[in-house]
């Protein structure tokens, strides 16, 4: 059980309290509105305060720095920085004065020159519940440091050779500090720009891979989940089986990197969803002591999922722009070959190839238009109609988008019907007029159910021969489509009945 956990349960919650209050070292905690929410007997001996006099109270209610709103200002603005970035700020030298009573018991303010730390202590959710305070007591340090710059005897009496040896000591504090100070912001700047990194980033410790640190877009890889401290193992348990524990392993145990280029893995965003896909350029980079010995791994890529998506779409895009252009080429030759049986003469070819080549490139701006996932029937038939009047064809039936490959067929195969119609049946005679009705019958597969039929026309009698138009149109049902026509040559008007099922072009 961790210790925090075991604080939790109380288990040691009391020898923790006693560990607080028993250091050495002065601590106090503030609540965000800086208000005292605790403090050990270390800093009641400092500040010569009780608990009660301090519980509650603000803090500069109670150290107004002896009315140096300078110094004042300077502590404020350090919780404040706690409190925005939600990083530890550091203190080097404040001079403040406290509130102590003197050898006749009267309370005055002391000069003190202190360092201090302030921390944020957050609770389980990440949010800032406390600021922690760590403070040392500099005075002698301060006070060393001006004797030595001014050559003044503490007690009238201080030799060269005194002054010399303290400012020299005081020199070496004052470069240690530096360089503490100087390291410390270093890391604060290298931290900053791991957290604030568009790929994510993680340091794994140990064998085992204990995440020591990940920035924001590590958490949003994996959902955001409390992993700090936590074996990775423990903390991704669904990696199980799929590679990258032993990746890690490998990294550890041969000091060699390992790189992932595109690579798939499944994540759970959230406890009890469904596992979700994702692909990721990574590197796994093996972190060293000084020895020279594997301490951790440096883990750094970015999701690259969206590019690897759109990569296998356009490879898709590509291969059905193949296959489409194919058929379109082979529609094309097909209907070259059989209109050149029926046309003698060049000119009615011509004209009649070039009706059929726009009927077909028609269909094909309708379906430019949904970016090829589809076209509605209507649309469809009022291209192939609309040069012959909207008022006398009479459309009747629900919107219906259909398949790439059903559009294209029943749009050759509307206009032979709108030519034929033009030629020698109803849209020939002034009087004449098109109906076509359809509909959708749900049984176990959806099936279109569309009649084609002419009114008023002159009087109709079966063709001699089976010519062009009859012969796409049947082929294009039941090669194309896998459906089934009627065509009939009623005296009163010919008329043509289509089943078609409507999943056969997706099959395609």
């Amino acid at each position: 059980m961790a210790l925090k956990e075991l604080a939790k349960s109380g288990e040691l919650a009391a020898d923790l309290a006693s560990a607080f209050d028993a250091s050495p070292n002065p601590y106090m905690l503030l609540t965000p509105d800086l208000r005292y929410a605790g403090m050990n007997r270390a800093y009641l001996d400092v500040t010569q305060r009780t608990r009660e006099e301090l519980l509650g109270q603000h803090i500069m209610d109670v150290f107004d720095a002896g009315g140096d709103d300078a110094n004042a200002a300077k502590l404020l603005a350090s919780f404040k920085r706690v409190l925005t970035t939600g990083r530890p700020d550091h203190l080097p030298l404040l001079h403040y004065a406290i509130p102590l009573p003197d050898q006749d018991g009267r309370v005055r303010n002391v000069d003190r020159y202190w360092s201090a730390t302030h921390s944020p202590v957050r609770d389980d959710s990440g949010t800032i519940r406390y600021i922690l305070q760590h403070t040392s007591d500099i005075t002698e340090l301060q006070t060393l440091r001006t004797r030595a710059e001014t050559g003044a005897r503490a007690d009238g009496a201080l030799s060269d050779i005194d002054a010399i040896l303290s400012g020299q000591v005081l020199r070496r504090a004052e470069t240690m500090q530096a360089d503490v100070q100087r390291l410390e912001g270093e890391r604060n700047r290298l931290s900053d720009l791991l957290m604030q990194a568009p790929g994510f980033v993680a340091i794994l410790v140990g064998p085992d891979h204990v995440f020591q640190m990940h920035n924001g877009a590590y958490a949003r890889l994996i959902g955001h989940r409390e992993i700090s401290g936590k074996p990775i193992r423990e903390a991704l348990p669904e990696l199980v089986g799929q590679g990258y524990y032993e990746f890690l392993d490998d990294v550890y145990a041969t000091g060699e990197p390992h790189q992932g280029k595109g690579s798939k893995v499944q994540l759970q965003q959230a406890p009890g969803e469904a596992l979700e896909t994702v692909y990721l350029d990574f590197i796994y980079q093996p972190i060293r002591d000084a020895s020279g010995n594997i301490a951790g791994i440096f883990v750094q890529g970015h999701d690259v999922t969206d590019t690897v998506i759109a990569a296998e779409r356009q490879k898709l895009m590509i291969d059905e722009l193949n296959h489409r252009v194919k058929n379109t080429l082979a529609t094309v030759q097909s209907i070259a070959m059989q209109t050149a049986r029926s046309h003698e003469d060049p000119r009615s070819f011509a004209e009649s190839f070039q009706a059929r080549l726009m009927a077909l490139s028609h269909t094909h701006d309708l379906l430019t238009r949904s970016h090829w996932e589809g076209a509605d029937l209507r649309a469809i038939l009022e291209h192939e109609t609309e040069a012959h009047g909207a008022h006398r064809v009479s459309l009747n039936g629900p919107r219906l988008d259909l398949e790439p490959a059903a559009a294209l067929s029943l749009g050759m195969i509307f206009h032979e019907l709108a030519t034929n119609a033009a030629k020698y049946g109803a849209l020939s005679s002034p009087d004449g007029r098109v109906l076509v009705d359809w509909a959708v019958a749900n049984h176990a597969k959806p099936q279109l159910s569309l009649t084609w039929r002419e009114v008023g026309g002159p009087s109709v009698r079966p063709p001699a021969r089976r010519g062009f138009g009859s012969r796409l149109i049947e082929r294009n049902v039941r090669h194309d489509l896998a459906g089934d026509v009627k065509l009939d040559y009623a005296t009163a008007g010919f008329s043509a009945e289509f089943s078609v099922p409507l999943d056969q072009g997706q099959d395609q």
